[in-house]
Formats: C-alpha cells, sequence, structure tokens
C-alpha cells in the first residue's frame, strides 16, 4: 500500500563555514531511529561536503540516499534538477522517513521555499523547519552586522569592514526565514561574543523563534526534527531583502578552483591560506590537497583565516595526487592572479 502521508523535509541553512556539514553528519548518527535522505547544495564545483557525508554513511543513511547538486542554486533549477532529485529520493525502498537539505551557504532560504509549491510536489512533501546556522564568533565580531552601533567600538573603528554588503543580506535572509536558529562554535566566542551574537541575532529575526548553541554539530533530533512547521504555507511571514523581485542572483559571490601539486607540510598550506584569508577578504576556502609521503588524502576547510585539516582517507589506485581547492568570496574580492599566486607560492616553499 503506498504511503500517502507527507513527507518531512528540513532545510538546513547558515552561511559559508556556519557548521552545516558538521550538523548534517551528526544527525546521520543520531537520526532518533529516522531513515534520513539528504540533498547537499555547493556553491563551486568541488563536491568537499557530499564526499564527507557519504564518506559518513550507516545503514539508517547509506550513500544511495545522499544526493548532491554542485555549482548552482537548487531553487534557481526547480524543474532541472530539484524536482527529479526529491522524486528520486521519494522512490527509494524503503522510502526516507524524513529529508534533509543543506543549502550553500550563499543559499537564500526563501526562493527555496517557494520552489515547494511546485505542483508535482506540493501533494507529496512539506517543510517541517528551516534551521538556519550562525557561526557565534563570526557573528558577534559583526561580520554580519546591519546595525553599526550593535559591535563593539573597537570593530566600529575597524575601515576593512563594510556593514551594508551583500554578506549582511544573506545573513538577514537566513535568520528571517528560520523556525529555530542553532549559535555554532560558542566555545571560539566565548561568552561574552555569545552574548553579542545573540543581541545581534535577535535584532535581524522578524519572528520570535528559540536560539540554541550546539557545539560540533552535536544536538538531540528532536529539537529541530518533528517541528511540523509546513513553511510553505507560511512564505509571507518571512520577510526578506529580495522580496518583490521577480527573480534572485547571486553574483555577488564568485568561486574559482585552484589545482594545486603535492605540498611537503601541510603548515606551508595553512599559512598562504591564511595570508590570503587576512590579506584579500576570500570568505571561504575548501578542497583536499596531496602531503608527499602521505597515502592520506587531506581535507581543507578555511573559514576566513580560521583553517582546518585532516586526512580524511585513502588516495585511490588510480587517482591523481593533485589537490584542488576551492576560493569564495565576494565578486570584487576575487583575483585569479593573486589567489593562483598566493597558494602558487606555498607549493615553491614547500617543494624547496
Amino acid at each position: 500500500m503506498p504511503n500517502l502521508a507527507k513527507l518531512p523535509v528540513t532545510v538546513i541553512t547558515g552561511f559559508l563555514g556556519s557548521g552545516k556539514t558538521t550538523l548534517v553528519r551528526g544527525l546521520m548518527q543520531n537520526s532518533g531511529g529516522k531513515r534520513l535522505a539528504i540533498i547537499v547544495n555547493e556553491f563551486g564545483d568541488i563536491g568537499v561536503d557530499g564526499d564527507i557525508l557519504k564518506s559518513c554513511a550507516i545503514p539508517d543513511c547509506p550513500v544511495q540516499n545522499i544526493m548532491e547538486l554542485a555549482n548552482g542554486c537548487i531553487c534557481c533549477t526547480v524543474a532541472d534538477e530539484f524536482i527529479p532529485t526529491i522524486e528520486a529520493l521519494m522512490a527509494l525502498d524503503p522510502r526516507p522517513d524524513h529529508i534533509l537539505i543543506e543549502t550553500s551557504g550563499l543559499a537564500l532560504p526563501k526562493p527555496l521555499l517557494k520552489a515547494f509549491d511546485w505542483p508535482d510536489i506540493r501533494s507529496k512533501i512539506t517543510v517541517d523547519g528551516v534551521i538556519a546556522l550562525a557561526d557565534a564568533e563570526a557573528v558577534a565580531a559583526g561580520r554580519f552586522a546591519t546595525d553599526v552601533a550593535r559591535v563593539d567600538a573597537q570593530r566600529f573603528a575597524d575601515e576593512n569592514i563594510d556593514h551594508n554588503t551583500p554578506l549582511s543580506e544573506v545573513f538577514g535572509d537566513q535568520i528571517s526565514c528560520a523556525d529555530i536558529i542553532l549559535l555554532t562554535k560558542p566555545d571560539l566566542a566565548g561568552a561574552e561574543g555569545v552574548a553579542r551574537a545573540k543581541e545581534i541575532i535577535a535584532a535581524q529575526s522578524t519572528r520570535t523563534v528559540p536560539v540554541v548553541e550546539v557545539a560540533e554539530g552535536i544536538i538531540d533530533p528532536r529539537i529541530i526534527l518533528g517541528l511540523e512547521a509546513a513553511a510553505e504555507d507560511s512564505i509571507d511571514a518571512r520577510p526578506s531583502h529580495h522580496d518583490g523581485a521577480e527573480d534572485h542572483e547571486h553574483d555577488d559571490f564568485e568561486s574559482i578552483v585552484v589545482q594545486i601539486p603535492e605540498v611537503t607540510d601541510p603548515a606551508d598550506l595553512v599559512r598562504a591560506i591564511e595570508t590570503l584569508a587576512n590579506e584579500h577578504n576570500i570568505l571561504r576556502i575548501k578542497g583536499y590537497a596531496a602531503v608527499a609521503g602521505k597515502p592520506m588524502r587531506l581535507l581543507v576547510q578555511a573559514v576566513g583565516a580560521r583553517v582546518r585539516h585532516q586526512f580524511d582517507r585513502p588516495w585511490g589506485p588510480n587517482e591523481a595526487r593533485t589537490g584542488r581547492l576551492v576560493v569564495i568570496a565576494e565578486h570584487h574580492d576575487i583575483d585569479a592572479t593573486v589567489i593562483h599566486a598566493a597558494l602558487g607560492a606555498a607549493r615553491a616553499q614547500a617543494a624547496e
């Protein structure tokens, strides 16, 4: 007998590096008994997040339940990609109990909600809730603040910070659309930073929604799954900076992919990334590198100048040991020549 109940979908949004993939990985490992399916949408054509999640596949969320839509916005490709992907997941046997959609860090969530009104799927699925992740340290530092008075005097005096950039619009749209907000990386922000971040979020939010601190993506699934918000029915109550626009675009941001050969010491690459981020306002760098003499691939994830790296899996026997990094920044900060030179300098130093 076919299952006629609407399949719940949770939309997980949040700016670049806020911890969405870490949260999804945690839910995969502790789903509260739900069989999950996942759609990962990435900005840039390197499927880093999808690879991470597939490497964590378990019986309740096997590899075939994880689908990746790279280098595009799913709400901009509803007919061509989003609907077929949803339908493919719904056709799985056994059928998933819940679908998680991890959006790109640059995604506007409201246009995605409108996609759920598409006739082919509206009667079959419902948006259980919109979860917005906010990096406590970044928010507390005023990186997304639209009201300069809400950041401290030191940040106010910093001429390098533009409080009216598209970053603040994306952040505001994500917060305003949420049914619950997860404040991530509270340990990096400290108690004072967490308090400041909550104040900024409260100023951005147009509705009263819970704000929950989450470290390392660990949260009881009952808190964020099963909200029964039916968000597709309350789109008008979720205001956006882009309301009234016939379309939305992502021209404010750009990404390039840089290929790098083997490095001798990951520390050289980390220093190059830190310098690049500090001197050229790079928002996000993620991808892989090969380390000479090491059989494992090095996963690299950077949010601004904050860099994390770890060996994630062995290189395949027929896999070229060539690193690839996707670099994301606002359009006016992307200078391919500078970026390639910066990462190339790290390679030259490592080869000496």
